[in-house]
């Protein structure tokens, strides 16, 4: 099987070809899974200047290796390289990288002090979206300090505290799944990443930015992922045949769907109302708002 180095985390691994997208397999960004780039955005990444990626760089394996923990699939192009670096839920300081760390062990745990085996710790310091181990340990040692979590060599443990904490930021629960249906618009997409997702976040669902089609060899999250999702957002804008049919599918599944749609185009909607009735909105910061609302009477 061909090799190639990823470009992220530096380690060469095997690579499959599907379509115009190859897929890096069981690199430290994706231990035991694996995450797809654009053929064609390898050498233009490769090419950045370096302090652009030794910034970015670790930010990308780190957002890498949380999504796909969280059970998402990741496809990339150059072009989501700087809207994910700038996401608002990018952790950047030392204590938004704790909770990292503490969450991490949250997901992979049933209760307080359940051993979680991080090994070798050198290859994992990306569950923090650290630049380099230092900092890893660094963050490590805060939290045995804190009494949040337990280290025995190699194995972890949250304390009851650690947990609670973990917990909280959480709502209490683990985040439940939420497809997001969006026309191929990037400059949509990276509005709603940045005002849109920490919202939902932040009501306890984990956001994940639904790809319709496979055409072209494109690799995307499986449709039955909606059927198991908790909540879908389909914003019908422009009218996507795809976003109508995904969104279609959930509904079948029985899993409740939110529809919206910018005011720009309300005027366009070409469905009876009692079919469906949109949340209208102005911007992605109105949205969030919205949104806000709707959840918070869900509770």
């Amino acid at each position: 099987m061909e090799k190639k180095r990823c470009l992220f985390c530096s380690e060469i691994v095997p690579i499959e070809q599907k379509g115009e997208y190859e897929r890096y397999l069981g690199c430290n960004c994706a231990p035991g899974s694996y995450y797809s780039l654009l053929r064609d955005s390898y050498l233009a990444i490769n090419s950045l200047s370096y302090p652009i990626k030794n910034k970015r760089f670790p930010i990308i394996s780190g957002y890498i290796r949380e999504q796909l923990d969280c059970g998402e699939k990741i496809t990339l192009t150059i072009d989501d390289l700087e809207t994910i670096e700038k996401a608002p839920h990018i952790p950047l300081t030392i204590e938004d990288k704790e909770a990292r760390l503490l969450q991490y062990l949250y997901r992979h745990s049933d209760d307080p002090g359940q051993p979680i085996v991080i090994q070798p710790l050198s290859q994992n310091f990306n569950l923090t979206y650290s630049p380099n181990l230092q900092e890893l340990v660094y963050i490590v040692e805060k939290l045995r300090e804190a009494q949040l979590i337990v280290r025995e060599g190699i194995t972890f443990k949250l304390t009851e505290k650690g947990w609670n904490e973990a917990a909280a930021r959480t709502g209490g629960r683990k985040l439940k799944t939420c497809g997001v249906l969006l026309p191929d618009n990037q400059p949509l997409r990276a509005e709603w990443f940045e005002h849109v997702f920490p919202k939902l976040e932040q009501f306890g669902y984990l956001p994940f930015m639904f790809q319709q089609s496979d055409t072209g060899g494109n690799e995307n999250h499986s449709i039955t992922k909606l059927a198991e999702s908790k909540l879908i957002i389909a914003d019908i804008t422009s009218h996507s045949p795809e976003v109508y049919f995904a969104a279609g599918y959930a509904l079948g599944a029985n899993v409740e769907v939110v529809w919206t749609m910018n005011s720009t185009q309300e005027d366009e909607l070409c469905v009876q109302p009692e079919s469906i009735r949109p949340m209208i909105w102005d911007d992605a910061g109105e949205l969030a708002a919205l949104l806000q609302q709707r959840l918070s009477f869900k509770k």
